[in-house]
């Protein structure tokens, strides 16, 4: 954690730097690949759609008092789950009621009269009751209808209030627009990684995706503040518009791994227990929209949202005023590499005099023998120049005993 903890502090404070913003066609390209597997996903395999959205039947059988237990339920949906039906390859089986009026409930997508008639087979064998213990009922998809136009509202909602937020904080629409296509870049992958893994599409996963929409526009937002703060005084700064915006996703970068970190190692939790455990369970829905989510937030904060904000200023004037800027700066210093030596401030990082990790590096390590150690050579500013080794020791100036001329006042000048 140390060599992590040091890292973090050279890329915020600029010792380091890695060029987000000048290889932004690479994650352009990445982040094309990654989109066109999920239209492909979506345009091939389709969603499979809950039957919250698509209507089923439902079966309700009910047991003796006691019987009605998680391990039983486990049970009919395996035995249901192999009956090689289509509409029942993921029922969704939960527990109902307590005392006398324990029962199980069934539910799987739509089915024929003979496919239903085997479903009920399966189940008396399994529970051991009867068919008159056993009611049947027809789920229309009006409701699955109402929460998919509900959803569709909200995201619409969502997204004006993010576009109003951004531009009324940042004074900036073009941020806005960067921060709209990092959050459809994040749907469109999480929706064609569901495509892709043939998971049933249920209201938890509507409610994983309006979930993930916050956590990516939190992570930009951040990322977006560090910009604005790097770029307020471009006249003033000695950086780039582009150079202080990758400077600012450094800066962001170990805050923005750890954040995520830290929030997927539950979601990974829920999911392997949803999906491992559990077997078809609305759980493993939900941690599966977060999951994806989250990653693809992060990804687009980082490699997709700031790139593209520094794409669309770039004809900006001020922006191409500070370039320029920083074009002859860079040229200066290449034609005197020497002048690059700061000047001294007293916010400087303090460092060890020349010549004291000398000592220490040549003194024994445990009683053990001096390790004598090369000295370093002194190395010029600019691209690494070595200062040229001396040929012959510094001698004494015979001027040296002379009396050197001292410079009078202005009241004294002329009298003799």
């Amino acid at each position: 954690m140390g060599k992590f903890s040091r890292l973090g502090n050279d890329l915020y404070t600029g010792r380091k730097s890695i060029d987000f913003v000048g290889r932004k066609w690479l994650w352009y390209a990445i982040s094309g690949v990654i989109v066109l597997l999920a239209v492909l996903g979506l345009s091939v395999k389709g969603l499979d759609m809950g039957i919250e959205f698509v209507g089923g039947a439902e079966y309700k059988v009910r047991v003796a008092p006691g019987e009605a237990t998680q391990d039983l339920a486990d049970q009919v949906r395996s035995s249901v789950a192999d009956t090689g039906i289509p509409a029942a390859q993921q029922p969704i089986v939960t527990t109902s009621g307590s005392g006398s009026s324990n029962s199980i409930i069934v539910q799987v997508k739509p089915v024929t009269t003979a496919e239903s008639k085997q479903i009920i087979g399966v189940i008396t064998d399994e529970t051991g009751t009867t068919q008159a213990d056993i009611q049947t009922t027809d789920i229309g998809p009006s409701w699955g209808k109402e929460i998919a136009k509900r959803s569709a509202i909200g995201l619409v909602v969502f997204l004006v209030l993010v576009v109003l937020f951004i531009w009324a904080y940042f004074r900036e629409w073009k941020m806005s627009v960067a921060a709209l296509v990092a959050l459809a870049h994040d749907i469109v992958i999480t929706i064609g990684v569901y495509a892709l893994s043939g998971f049933e599409v249920t209201p938890a996963t509507v409610t994983g995706l309006l979930t993930i929409l916050g956590f990516s526009l939190y992570d930009t937002v951040v990322v977006f503040d560090k910009v604005r703060e790097n770029t307020k005084n471009l006249r003033e700064s000695r950086l780039s518009y582009s150079e202080a915006a990758n400077l600012a996703v450094n800066q962001t970068l170990v805050r923005s791994i750890n954040t995520s970190i830290v929030a997927l190692i539950p979601v990974a939790a829920i999911l392997y227990v949803g999906a491992v455990q559990l077997g078809a369970s609305t759980l493993k829905d939900l941690a599966l929209a977060l999951f994806v989510g989250m990653i693809a937030g992060v990804y687009s904060s980082i490699f997709i949202a700031t790139p593209l904000v520094v794409q669309l200023k770039a004809n900006e004037t001020a922006v191409q005023q500070a370039e320029r800027r920083a074009v002859q700066r860079r040229k200066q210093l290449e034609a005197d590499r020497y002048a690059a030596v700061p000047v001294f401030s007293d916010d400087m990082p303090v460092q060890d005099e020349p010549g004291e990790d000398d000592d220490l590096e040549d003194a024994p390590v445990s009683g053990g023998p001096a390790v004598v150690r090369e000295p370093r050579p002194t190395e010029a500013m600019g691209r690494g120049r070595i200062a040229p080794t001396p040929t012959r020791p510094v001698q004494e100036s015979p001027s040296a005993g002379r009396q050197q001329p001292t410079r009078q006042p202005k009241s004294k000048r002329g009298r003799k």
